[in-house]
């Protein structure tokens, strides 16, 4: 079973002079993993490397950015796949002591950065989400807004137009019971704009 983080988590370690510092956190795909890897590197301009490691909707990436190859980014994305996480980002920022670790040392460094930062993890379990969109009379509006809370989904947008448009996200095994209960509350007056082909 899949699991992402609550939250980011770090880890700092000092190994033979250098200088690593882990963090994962949960992401939803790779754009958002560049761009927090490009802020890295306007954070620390003077570290010699920022590696990375990415799970996130089926897209995984392993990036050593200068370390000898298979010595950075593989050990990283091995933690991530070993923990069962998806929609995950690991990277460790490098200071460079002086001292060369080896492979095997640089191995082991970045491995433990990232399992040193995953001690501290919250765990929760990944649920398939599912977005629905539906228009519907104004009169409607606080009956699907008091059922979006009962289902304990979001309500990510809502327009107002001719009619009351809205945009709303729950986990994708709720998605039906939902649809169905707004159909009956709402007597043909719902319009269903965008339904996933999932249901």
């Amino acid at each position: 079973m899949p699991y992402t983080l609550a939250q980011a988590v770090h880890s700092d370690l000092l190994i033979k002079k250098s200088r690593f510092i882990g963090c994962v956190q949960p992401v939803a795909d790779r754009a958002q993993a560049q761009t927090i890897v490009q802020r890295l590197r306007a954070e620390h301009p003077s570290a010699n490397h920022v590696c990375w490691a990415l799970l996130a909707g089926g897209q995984s990436a392993a990036v050593d950015d200068g370390e000898p190859s298979g010595t950075a980014g593989r050990p990283m994305l091995d933690v991530l796949r070993h923990q069962q996480l998806e929609g995950a980002l690991a990277t460790v920022v490098r200071y460079f002591g002086g001292v060369k670790l080896g492979a095997g040392g640089l191995v082991r460094a970045y491995t433990d950065a990232i399992a040193q930062a995953l001690l501290q993890a919250e765990k929760v379990e990944r649920r398939a989400m599912a977005c629905l969109q539906c228009s519907i009379p104004y009169a409607l509006e606080g009956t699907l807004r008091r059922e979006i809370a009962q289902a304990h989904a979001q309500l990510l947008a809502i327009e107002h137009a001719s009619q009351v448009v809205a945009t709303i996200e729950l986990p994708a095994s709720a998605a039906p019971a939902f649809i169905e209960r707004m159909n009956d509350l709402a007597q043909g007056r719902i319009g269903w704009i965008d339904i996933p082909d999932l249901l």
